[in-house]
């Protein structure tokens, strides 16, 4: 059933993107893999968070090239120059891909919101994917049947720390109740099961994956209304790193030659969530 769910998908309306505003270098084949200041010389070091989640990933192993972010990444490195087995994958806990200081990859893709506060610290390509805040709940819970964010107002909700979904629960629904804090999402389906939420505030692919693979009877409640300037993804890089416009580059052009709109197509779910108003 998953599996069904995911594949189904339609392509966000792209917003100008907000890199980090670092061009790429200019002059005859100035991206070339010989030329990029990589971390290892011939290899790409890619960070992500484990576990690496559906369907962003499969089966928890970035490695595989299966999830969108890991297809997004083999493709960007495809344009460097790297092959497939040059790309290298480490472990990177989510908060620490954007700390402040010097980093041992080369480039961080986990879901990364893309913004100014983070980019004191670190660099960010163009934005390959556009993100929609959700809630999510259990059938016949308190929330179910909400139409409205005035309705979340008494609900206790949670999503992981240090997200733009976290910071989206206490700012934009405002919920009476704190906002709880999970290190992982793992553990805040749990705690919806364990009916000590309401309702997660998740992006929307991973409010379908989790209604659908991880909840017995989880339902949609709905997208957030958008606010601002577009949400979007952006692969991370150490702070004024020398690759961040040859990557954004390699971004820009897998979306002007159609490649993440086919992605999203293939990974991403984003048909039949309704609008909260």
């Amino acid at each position: 059933m998953a599996a069904a769910v995911l594949l189904l998908g339609v392509v966000a309306c792209a917003p100008e993107d907000q890199s980090s505003g670092t061009p790429a270098p200019t002059g005859a084949d100035a991206c070339g893999k010989d030329k990029l200041a990589v971390k290892t010389a011939g290899t790409l070091s890619v960070g992500t968070d484990k576990p690496a989640y559906e369907p962003w990933f499969s089966k928890d192993d970035p490695a595989n090239g299966q999830g969108y972010e890991s297809a997004v990444t083999y493709a960007v490195a495809a344009k460097l120059g790297f092959a497939k087995d040059a790309v290298k994958w480490q472990t990177v806990q989510f908060n620490a891909a954007f700390a402040p200081g010097p980093k041992k990859f080369d480039l961080d893709v986990n879901q990364v919101s893309i913004s100014d506060a983070r980019r004191k610290a670190v660099d960010f390509s163009s934005g390959y994917y556009d993100v929609r805040q959700t809630v999510i709940t259990t059938a016949g819970s308190k929330i179910a049947n909400a139409k409205t964010v005035a309705e979340l107002a008494e609900a206790k909700l949670g999503a992981q720390v240090g997200t733009t979904s976290y910071t989206v629960a206490k700012d934009q629904i405002k919920p009476k109740q704190q906002v709880a804090a999970y290190d992982t999402n793992d553990l805040a389906v749990q705690a919806l099961k364990n009916k000590q939420l309401d309702g997660i505030v998740v992006d929307l692919p991973t409010a379908f994956y989790m209604t659908a693979a991880q909840l017995d009877n989880g339902k949609i409640v709905g997208q957030l209304p958008a606010s601002g300037a577009a949400e979007q993804f952006g692969f991370v890089l150490e702070k004024d790193s020398k690759l961040t416009g040859c990557v954004s580059q390699a971004v820009d052009a897998l979306k002007a030659d159609g490649t993440l709109a086919k992605l999203q197509q293939q990974y991403l779910t984003e048909e039949g969530a309704p609008e909260l108003s």
